[in-house]
């Protein structure tokens, strides 16, 4: 037994020991390149511990047999030297000789690909370096990687055409160069990819015709060719990519017909064509409808035209439904068949006639010729349409028919005219009489309810029914709109409710928050319908309706907002492959402008309402991004005014996932700081600041402001979000707004401006910026730094012209007037005229002590 139980352990200790040898790091080169390249990247060593062993405790490293095989640098943080200058330093990789994969996507790399790395990296099977901010061409020597499979280097700042030699990579599965500045044309050589299944080169400057040799390429499932400048046709040869999935060709200036192999038996696997805001004339084939995956298909904004086929050859029997876009061509005739098993077909802008079949779902008829449908085209223009194509238009036909009604009902109208006046006469006076005895009866202290007791109030408890807000739903409308809640149509978990998609009966899309009253305070749907059955605006977000007949479950219907909300919008992911595309800066500006303009709403009121939910979730944005201030159910009155009516009603504890950033969430103030954090993620691209309240976010916002100062532009460089692209003048309206960012984010609750005077600096950027908006042009050679910045931007608590500005912005918060940009190139959309000029510290009146932030207070 003990000879059994000795060669055990002898077992045990071997296998631990080779197990020991397998996980470490035999190669000493490697391990100095590792260290290297943890300098040289500025990895922090809490991800790179530096006495540990790289193959089990790095993270991101990956070992095979002792030898470094993986690294990926994506999402590791830097040390604060690395994130100062965060560039492509990797000339350790070339030690890596059995290197298969290298991953930075999202990690900072400025600089270019270097030329090595198609020599040295021989055994490399994926290089991901999507959204790096690399910029320069991409090296021909790239072409010689053999066994290179995945290649991602979208979301860059790449130029130039692509290379040719590309075309050499005969193993590449995954090619994606989307979001670039490629300009040229699709090179030929990209005939022989043999084995790549997924292409993307869309978002860059591609022109030329689309090459017919892409029909050879018979793995592909994916072609992304959209938002570029593509012309002519598009070609027959992509009916023979018989196992492509995907197809989105948008955006571009093709023209000519659908090629008829397109919709081939052999293409039938097809469950996305996207073909929308061309060119493409002709008729749309018939095949289209037989198509057995097919569950998004979108050819909008097109030439296409002939009469609308029956839409119950739709054939939606193995996908259960689709989304078909047939918006804004030439479509006309009647519209025929059931559409009760599609998700959804937009119709709208076309020339479609004739009455609307009954049992018709989920369709949008606007703008075109039929009957018994609001938001039409005009007879003439539908006349006109028809004329044009020799083809006959009935939708007049009935006209003589009504016009004989029409002098029917005006003889009975006037007829009856002199008994209508004599019964008003009559009805004026029976009131009259009513009117005196109902005083009688005051006057005497009674009433049909007896006498009204001294201090009783008529108003109901709850004050969601003191004012009706919207249409009132059934429960079991609800249950409709929404599929029953199914799970298919769940947007999200909310902090005061569980909201879903929904389609009104009139074919409009919702949003339906529902608040089940077990998981959920009464209160948080009790205020939202308070406030928008006292206050009103523009900027908050609209409600339709809602739903209180059921005992658990109470429900709130909105208008859909099409753009989501700003943290999905700012770098909204488009395509299976997770590609990132950004918002440019005149829509950046346009939001915070309309964000800035529904707090200044709600901080005017009397007496003023804290949001105390401001974060980029709640910023809606609609089909044009103007903003939607969402998440009302967490409004209440300011703290420090007295606790009346209206603060009884709003006021309720801070939901337990809210921050206070140090001080009360239920002041003004608050909001402020909040609001800096969204500006500062319109700046720097970084969506999650306003997410969060930790200390890693708050480690991070000290570091950012550290480069936002009113004396130096340059210092921006470092923190702007690299996929804006801006000129000067963009630029120094970026900068307006980082400055104005770091005031709201003044750690003393005090001294951050009012959000009237943030709206007014969002309104006029360059006047905080440019020179010309000084009184004088010695502002900016001044040496004190203090008397430079007091002399601009004064004192909101203390300025006596404060009261003037006060005045003279009411109206801008009250009324909540929008200030129109013609241009944010140079000051064209600006006035600077004399006679028009405000004073600087009108325009934003910054806080005394915005010189400790400069001096470094958050330090």
């Amino acid at each position: 037994m003990k000879m059994k139980s000795g060669i055990t352990v002898t077992f045990v200790m071997v296998l631990f020991l080779l197990v020991e040898l397998t996980l470490s790091l035999s190669s000493r080169t490697e391990r100095l390149a590792l260290l290297e390249l943890r300098s040289s990247l500025g990895i922090r060593a809490k991800n790179w511990p530096i006495k540990t062993e790289p193959c089990r405790n790095w993270t991101g490293v990956e070992c095979n047999n002792s030898r470094v095989v993986g690294i990926n640098v994506s999402g590791l943080k830097r040390t604060h030297k690395g994130r100062l200058t965060p560039n492509f330093e990797v000339d350790s990789l070339a030690n890596f000789t059995l290197l298969e994969s290298f991953n930075a996507s999202g990690f900072m790399l400025n600089g270019s690909i270097p030329d090595w790395f198609g020599e040295r990296l021989g055994a490399l099977k994926k290089l991901d370096l999507g959204s790096c901010s690399i910029s320069g061409v991409i090296p021909d020597s790239l072409g010689g990687l053999s066994s290179l499979k995945f290649l991602l280097l979208s979301g860059n700042n790449l130029t130039s055409r692509v290379p040719s030699s590309l075309g050499g990579l005969s193993s590449l599965s995954i090619l994606d160069l989307s979001g670039n500045l490629f300009s040229g044309s699709i090179p030929e050589s990209f005939s022989n990819l043999g084995n790549l299944t997924n292409l993307d080169l869309s978002n860059n400057y591609l022109s030329g015709s689309i090459p017919s040799e892409l029909g050879v390429l018979s793995n592909l499932q994916i072609l992304n060719l959209s938002n570029n400048a593509f012309t002519a046709s598009v070609p027959s040869q992509l009916g023979n990519l018989s196992k492509l999935v995907e197809l989105d060709l948008s955006v571009n200036s093709l023209s000519g017909p659908l090629p008829r192999s397109l919709f081939s038996s052999r293409f039938f696997v097809i469950q996305v064509m996207i073909l929308s805001r061309n060119s493409i004339d002709g008729d749309l084939p018939d095949a289209i409808w037989s198509m057995p995956r097919l569950h998004l298909f979108d050819v909008s904004g097109n030439s296409l035209t002939g009469p609308l086929p029956n839409l119950s050859g739709l054939n939606v029997s193995s996908n259960g439904g689709g989304v078909f876009n047939l918006s804004n061509n030439f479509f006309y005739g009647p519209v025929n068949g059931s559409t009760d098993k599609i998700k959804m077909i937009d119709l709208s802008g076309n020339y479609l006639d004739g009455d609307v079949p009954d049992g018709l779902s989920n369709v949008t008829l606007d703008r075109n010729c039929l009957q018994k449908i609001s938001n039409q085209r005009n007879l003439k223009e539908c006349r006109m349409f028809y004329a044009q194509k020799n083809v006959t238009f009935d939708y007049g036909k009935h006209e003589t028919e009504k016009k004989k009604r029409v002098i029917f009902i005006l003889a009975g109208i006037f007829g009856g005219l002199g008994f209508i006046v004599l019964l008003v006469l009559v009805l004026i006076l029976v009131l009259k009489q009513c009117h005196k005895s109902k005083d009688m009866e005051i006057e005497r202290g009674t009433t049909n309810g007896g006498p009204v007791t001294e201090g009783e109030s008529p108003t109901p408890k709850d004050p969601v029914f003191v004012t009706a807000v919207g249409e009132s739903f059934t429960f079991e409308q609800i249950l409709h709109f929404t599929g029953n809640f199914d799970e298919a149509n769940l947007i999200k978990h909310g902090h005061s409710g569980v909201f879903f998609f929904g389609v009104l009966d009139s074919g409009v899309t919702v949003v339906v928050k529902r608040v089940d009253l077990s998981l959920f305070k009464r209160e948080s749907y009790i205020a939202e319908l308070g406030l928008l059955s006292k206050v009103s605006h523009a900027r908050l977000v609209p409600i339709l309706g809602q739903c209180m007949d059921n005992e658990k479950d109470k429900c709130i219907v909105y208008k859909y907002m099409i753009n989501g909300d700003l943290a999905a919008s700012l770098h909204r992911v488009s395509g299976s492959d997770g590609k990132l595309q950004s918002l440019d800066w005149i829509t950046r500006l346009k939001i915070a402008t309309g964000a800035a303009e529904g707090l200044a709403y709600l901080h005017d009121c009397s007496p003023p309402l804290v949001h105390r939910d401001i974060r980029a979730s709640s910023i809606l944005l609609d089909d044009k991004f103007e903003v939607r201030l969402g998440s009302l159910s967490e409004v209440a009155a300011q703290e420090d005014f007295h606790q009346n009516v209206v603060s009884r009603v709003f006021s309720k504890p801070l939901s337990s996932n809210q921050g206070n950033s140090g001080t009360s969430s239920v002041t003004c103030a608050y909001d402020i700081y909040c609001f800096g954090k969204i500006l500062l993620e319109l700046v720097t691209g970084n969506i999650d600041i306003s997410e969060s309240d930790d200390a890693t976010t708050k480690d991070w916002i000290e570091q950012t402001l550290n480069y936002i100062t009113i004396f130096d532009k340059e210092r921006l460089a470092k923190i702007v979000d690299p996929s804006l692209i801006v000129d000067d003048d963009l630029l120094e309206e970026v900068w307006a707004m980082a400055i104005v960012a770091k005031s709201c984010l003044n750690p003393k609750a005090s001294k951050r401006p009012p959000m009237k005077h943030v709206l007014k600096a969002l309104e006029n950027p360059l006047k905080i910026v440019r020179e010309e908006s000084f009184s004088s042009a010695k502002l900016r050679t001044t040496s004190s730094n203090r008397s430079w910045s007091t002399a601009f931007f004064g004192s909101w608590r203390h300025s006596s012209s404060d009261s003037g500005a006060t005045a003279t912005n009411r109206e801008g918060s009250s009324g909540i007037k929008q200030t129109g940009r013609v241009s944010s190139h140079g000051s064209g959309g600006h006035d600077h005229s004399s006679s028009n000029k405000r004073s600087s510290n009108e325009i934003f009146p910054e806080p005394m002590g915005m010189q400790d932030l400069e001096n470094g207070e958050l330090r």
